[in-house]
């Protein structure tokens, strides 16, 4: 039996125990390194961590969206279907591999076996480039080696990372530890020796890398910006097939439109190539951007005042074409959330606050320093409560923000936008992008009557554990909920003694 096996007590295998159990146990099983990276590299506070899905859902779902690479997950039987439901959900067309455990396999070293045996019988060269192997929390507790994995076996190259609930704080940043840990081993492969050709070929212009997961034409549409200071758009990082990780090192610069993907950068660093921060949005951010562009080229600046007076004019054409008259909020998780609100405000929108459960870092410093000199608030790794505060509090014309804030939002008979499926799923670079919100935001804050008189039709019907319509009187129980919480209470206590010994 492998010496970083654990037994972490049948309480956490059943995945039952606290964040904090689960770290301890993480930490004595020989974590310690991997979970202060993680605390490096996703930085927390000033509360534990944002309300977010599990972040294991961040990397299922970018892995499941790469061509001939399969996914393991090692984890809880519970979390493991409701990780698969919510993939499939989200439009996965494949299977999603799992290695089931219980308490024996699990302290005794079986699982890690199971889990070689697994990918061993899975890795066949003609169907597969990679397969992913995901530890989810109890398997990382437990100090699960997923490093003790073969490289590669037959041709198939063996990614195994750690993706527990207790360490990432977003489904967001999830993504950046499977793109981070792909990256890292493209490159060492690129360092080996040749490697294959992209199937798209490799561009005769220099590039420029993309990270962070965009709307499909927005990466086209940068193209076209780059296209008249004779340079390219390179692949858009997490990548859709294996060997797009050559053409993305390749880069000459890395532009990180999405400003969390921390440990993808350290590898672009690594190979060498500098990071441009912020995103070509709006008439200011592209002018900005190009710029900089122009900077890490050594490219005249009249030849980037040229391509800003190509695209900046039909930018604010396009903003101007369908202006915004209102106070919106902006909250979300999925890390473009200052790029949304930049775009709101040129196309004349108050914003008066931007929330987002992602972490500060140096690629997002343009984006908050613009924000900030229009007098927006700027909250990194806002919480539930510090968006729904915002929302009772400004009563804004709409909230853009998670499922809950858009929920609480409607509630008060406020006009609300969920901000992962209707303000994600549009463009926002260029020309195309500074047109795709107006309609949809417009349209939502024209709702504003027909909220109010819904609001007012469902006045009385109950809220929370009286919610519904009632033939008498909902039958409330105070005690059973006393009870229960001075048994929390109690547990809550246990554990803090615990900690303290």
């Amino acid at each position: 039996m492998p010496d970083d096996f654990r037994d972490i007590g049948p309480e956490t295998a059943g995945g039952c125990a606290t964040p904090e159990t689960l770290e301890a146990a993480a930490r004595k099983a020989g974590q310690g390194d991997l979970l202060d990276r993680y605390k490096a590299d996703y930085p927390v506070g000033p509360h534990d961590k944002p309300q977010s899905m599990c972040p294991a859902f961040g990397s299922l779902r970018t892995g499941l969206r790469m061509k001939r690479v399969a996914t393991v997950l090692s984890g809880s039987a519970c979390c493991v279907y409701g990780l698969t439901f919510v993939s499939h959900f989200y439009g996965a067309r494949r299977s999603v591999g799992y290695v089931p455990f219980d308490s024996e396999t699990l302290v005794t070293g079986k699982l890690f076996e199971d889990i070689r045996d697994a990918v061993h019988k899975l890795a066949d060269p003609e169907k597969l480039d990679a397969i992913i192997v995901t530890n989810l929390c109890v398997p990382t507790a437990s100090g699960v080696p997923l490093r003790l994995l073969p490289d590669q076996i037959d041709g198939v190259r063996i990614i195994g990372i750690d993706v527990p609930g207790f360490g990432i704080p977003t489904h967001a940043e999830a993504k950046d530890v499977l793109a981070g840990a792909m990256l890292s081993y493209a490159r060492k492969e690129v360092a080996a020796g040749p490697v294959p050709m992209p199937a798209a070929g490799k561009s005769d212009r220099p590039t420029v890398a993309l990270l962070g997961e965009m709307f499909p034409a927005d990466p086209l549409g940068i193209a076209g910006m780059l296209a008249p200071l004779g340079l390219a758009a390179g692949p858009v990082v997490p990548c859709r097939e294996w060997r797009e990780f050559y053409s993305a090192l390749d880069c000459s610069v890395a532009a990180a439109i999405h400003p969390f993907y921390t440990a993808a950068v350290r590898e672009f660093q690594a190979a060498g190539r500098p990071i441009l921060a912020s995103a070509p949005v709006g008439v200011d951010g592209t002018a900005a951007w190009l710029t900089s562009v122009g900077d890490a080229f050594g490219i005249s600046a009249a030849k980037v005042a040229e391509a800003q007076n190509q695209f900046t004019p039909a930018i604010r054409a396009a903003l101007d074409a369908a202006r915004i008259d209102g106070t919106i909020t902006v909250s979300g998780y999925e890390g473009s959330e200052l790029l949304v609100a930049r775009l709101l405000i040129e196309s004349g929108a108050d914003v008066p606050y931007v929330g987002t459960a992602c972490a500060k870092s140096p690629w997002s410093a343009p984006d908050v320093e613009w924000l900030e000199a229009r007098g927006v608030t700027v909250k990194f790794r806002a919480s539930l409560e510090d968006d729904l505060s915002v929302v009772e509090g400004l009563r804004p014309d709409l909230s853009i923000g998670t499922t809950p804030v858009v929920q609480k939002a409607k509630e008060l008979g406020i006009p609300a936008l969920y901000f992962t499926n209707l303000i994600s799923a549009r463009p926002l670079m260029g020309p195309a992008g500074a047109g795709s919100l107006q309609q949809v935001v417009n349209a939502a804050m024209g709702n504003k009557d027909r909220m109010a008189r819904m609001r007012g039709f469902f006045e009385g019907v109950g809220h929370g554990d009286t919610a519904g319509v009632w033939e008498g009187d909902p039958n409330l129980r105070p005690d059973f909920r006393a009870a229960h919480q001075k048994k929390l209470d109690k547990k809550a206590r246990a554990d803090k003694a615990a900690q303290m010994i």
